[in-house]
């Protein structure tokens, strides 16, 4: 089945992969042009996660066939090539040439839509569900009114918190309070009970954001107390109906201060999109319950290609 195309993949081969690149400001123009216009629905395109995140993922990236390809060598896998779908066999040849450039030939997120649209995928590479990679995505008018008996908590804890701290106030996330909101997220890191790897990641992502905050096109809100930050969210807008929350943190010394945070920051943009994508819950089952807790519209959960060669 394959004689044919490995006859292909060695043509191929001959004028050498092409090669892969760190993400730079630089490219984010080329990058952002194909985020728009094939608008991928999860946040993993998001140009400024790919920015942040490309430490600790180690990314990278090149342009194969008029498509961007993205490779995330820590999780040894690249995402669904970005650009008019790949046929299967396409992919298949796609998988041959990475294997031969050193690279592992798997791809991330490929989407129900996809596997739909090309059922003979399965002849070329096993599908495996991804469901703690899920995204989370919200309706903005419900995160900011919390109507409904399942929402009764958030209000309530809302509530409290006005009423125990009715000197609070909300802010733009400027220069003014970048220092302070990284303050608290370092505060936050450093009080866990154990050391946790995905964590130090995240607080090395949102530094790489704030040194880089307007240059990504990033927004932010801030809840302070007298002079002091005690939650702050961060978010960009990932395609015209929908707005990605990269960061959320609040101090919970501060009962209701990250319900509140959460509120504020669908009040803010509601005017901007329909819906919220709060990102994944990475498999943590207090995450997942925090998640699941907000009434969720529905999750984007995206599948793994095995490459199989000898289906």
């Amino acid at each position: 089945m394959y004689s044919a195309r490995e006859a292909v993949l060695q043509e191929v081969q001959k004028s050498g992969f092409p090669k892969f690149n760190r993400f730079t400001l630089k490219d984010q123009g080329l990058i952002q042009t194909y985020i728009d216009t094939f608008k991928p629905a999860s946040c993993e395109y998001n140009f400024s996660n790919l920015f942040a995140w490309q430490n600790a993922s180690k990314m990278s990236w090149t342009l194969y066939n008029q498509r961007l390809l993205i490779y995330d060598e820590i999780s040894q896998c690249s995402f669904m090539p970005l650009g008019e779908d790949f046929y299967p066999e396409d992919l298949a040849i796609l998988s041959l040439n990475m294997k031969n450039a050193g690279f592992e030939p798997n791809f991330s997120l490929a989407t129900l839509d996809y596997l739909k649209k090309f059922p003979e995928i399965k002849n070329y590479y096993q599908i495996k569900e991804e469901r703690d990679y899920a995204e989370y995505i919200y309706d903005v008018e419900s995160l900011c009114e919390l109507t409904g008996i399942k929402l009764h908590k958030k209000r309530n804890l809302i509530s409290q918190f006005k009423r125990t701290y009715p000197g609070f106030k909300v802010y733009l996330l400027n220069e003014d309070f970048k220092d302070k909101a990284q303050g608290l997220a370092q505060k936050i890191m450093k009080r866990r009970k154990k050391s946790s790897k995905t964590l130090d990641q995240e607080f090395d992502a949102i530094k790489t954001s704030f040194d880089n905050f307007d240059q990504l096109g990033l927004e932010g809100l801030v809840l302070t107390l007298e002079n002091s930050v005690v939650a702050f969210s961060v978010f960009s807008k990932l395609k015209h109906s929908t707005y990605d929350i990269q960061f959320e943190k609040s101090n919970p010394d501060f009962k209701g201060a990250g319900q509140l945070i959460n509120q504020e920051t669908a009040r803010y943009l509601k005017d901007k999109c329909k819906y919220l994508n709060r990102e994944q819950d990475l498999g943590i089952k207090g995450l997942r319950q925090a998640k699941m807790s907000y009434e969720p519209l529905r999750l984007i959960t995206p599948y793994s290609l095995i490459f199989n060669p000898s289906n």
